[in-house]
């Protein structure tokens, strides 16, 4: 798991439930991609709410989860 601190103190990192984020302070969540099926049964891992791309198609939908979070986490890292 990745946290940043921004430099106007703020903590940023991709949801998991091992983690309690009120610790923190008060948390923000938000949605910033969706994995979701086409018609064929192929996974995507949309990125357009992170202003990325859509990622796939991928047989198997932990497949597109993965592409998710590595995107996410490069994002996280590209940041700091």
């Amino acid at each position: 798991m990745q946290l940043v601190i921004k430099p106007t103190g703020v903590l940023v990192g991709i949801y998991d439930d091992h983690l309690d984020y009120g610790e923190f302070g008060k948390p923000r969540i938000r949605r910033v991609s969706y994995v979701e099926p086409d018609v064929q049964g192929r996974w995507y891992a949309d990125m357009t709410l992170s202003n990325g791309p859509t990622l796939g198609p991928f047989d198997k939908r932990h497949m597109a989860i993965i592409a998710e979070l590595e995107y996410l986490n490069t994002i996280l890292s590209a940041d700091h």
